[in-house]
């Protein structure tokens, strides 16, 4: 025996006596605490760190979606059904999407804006400057819908959306790379065999969806039909009034669609919540799964400490005779083990949360366009499987130490 417990035979034990007890034990045996504790602050901060990363991916997918814009109606041409895929993946349709379906949609109330989309890859030039870029087609209300605020400039003029126009709006980037520190507000670009006049710079805004927003052109839609040579839209992006109305508006659209269609509903209509509400799903899902892979390791964590913990019984076998013999109770011995695994399981909690916290925060540092950043549930709900697993596991070497025969113990010693 290392140190002598600070303990009273026949007294009751108080939760002071408890924990001197069991921190004189930690500082008799620093080398296997130290392990243990190791083990279990891994574990913690595997649940931690994986979960951040996942919520930090939930999150990214949410943010980005909703950066198009808020009570959003997306109309795709060809149905969802015939692929089983989410949109844009869509089968094949009979009839285009046109610009004169988007512009029927007017006549639906509660409607505020209308953009249809079209979207190809195409090579500017101005001067002897070069570069391929992604192309947008689509009217006016583009920068309402997707709160396009500008640099310089004006944005696409209210038109018939049925014309063309050769007037552009050309992205930040764009803007810097063609034109350097020359105005570029008036100069004439050429995009395949077309020269559209700058109107507009749009501000800084970074990627979205996957398209960086200042490396893009947009062009009115009849001009960027003209342009890639096709008669349907990509999509039509419908802005409704409020949130309240936008089934009824989802709905309208899908009957006026089919009428105009002769009775074949061949377009896919969805709503932005439906998207963020599909995605939140699947990535709380694997987020869950994650934290619950991870969560093993607190498990493994537990078998540790039972194991490490019937081999300090086995080694403290004196002085647990020793207590016995001035009178601990088979009830007292059993107590003082499970605190001590209790008190093992909630400092290596502890340490774990904070390195799951620290190493989330780092990798935020290194990746900040995802949000990583550990739920205030995980906190609770780590530190709560370790303790509980250190207590589950913490009984059998209690009870193998409480059934001690006082005797044999100090015999063996």
């Amino acid at each position: 025996m290392d140190r002598s417990p600070n303990i009273y035979a026949g007294d009751a034990m108080t939760l002071t006596d408890t924990l001197n007890y069991t921190l004189t034990t930690f500082r008799a045996h620093r080398l296997r605490l130290s392990l243990m504790l190791l083990a279990t602050a891994i574990g913690v901060a595997s649940v931690v760190i994986l979960t951040s990363l996942g919520e930090g991916a939930r999150n990214y997918v949410i943010n980005e979606f909703s950066s198009m814009g808020t009570n959003l109606i997306i109309v795709f041409p060809g149905k969802a059904e015939t692929t089983g895929a989410l949109p844009p993946v869509v089968g094949e349709a009979p009839n285009d999407l046109t610009i004169e379906d988007a512009m029927a949609l007017k006549r639906i109330p509660g409607i505020t804006h209308i953009a249809p989309i079209n979207v190809g890859s195409a090579p500017i030039d101005w001067r002897r400057r070069e570069r391929e870029t992604t192309i947008f087609g689509s009217n006016h209300a583009l920068a309402a819908i997707q709160d396009i605020e500008l640099a310089e400039g004006e944005f696409l003029p209210d038109i018939d959306p049925r014309k063309t126009s050769p007037v552009a709006v050309i992205g930040a980037k764009i803007r810097e790379e063609l034109f350097g520190t020359q105005p570029a507000l008036g100069e004439w670009i050429r995009i395949e065999n077309y020269r559209f006049r700058v109107i507009g710079v749009t501000r800084s805004a970074g990627t979205a969806m996957g398209i960086n927003r200042d490396e893009i052109v947009i062009i009115p839609v009849a001009s960027a039909q003209q342009l890639f040579n096709t008669p349907s839209l990509f999509r039509i992006l419908i802005h409704t009034r409020n949130r309240e109305n936008i089934e009824q508006v989802r709905d309208d659209t899908v009957a006026l669609i089919t009428k105009r269609h002769d009775g074949e509903e061949d377009v896919t209509v969805i709503t932005q919540d439906a998207v963020l509400n599909a995605f939140d799903r699947i990535l709380g899902a694997l987020t869950m799964s994650v934290a619950g892979i991870a969560s093993v390791s607190l498990l493994v964590a537990g078998v540790l400490i039972m194991n490490v913990m019937l081999i300090s019984v086995s080694q403290r076998r004196a002085e647990i005779g020793l207590l016995k013999a001035v009178g601990a109770s088979s009830r007292q011995i059993l107590w003082l083990f499970i605190s001590e695994a209790a008190l093992l399981s909630l400092l290596g909690g502890l340490i774990g949360i904070a390195l799951g916290i620290g190493v989330s925060e780092l990798l935020a540092q290194l990746y900040p366009t995802l949000p990583i950043a550990p739920p205030g549930w995980v906190i609770g709900a780590a530190l709560g499987i370790c303790l509980g697993s250190g207590i589950l596991f913490g009984v059998l070497p209690a009870k193998h130490a409480a059934q001690l025969d006082p005797v044999t113990a100090l015999a063996r010693r």
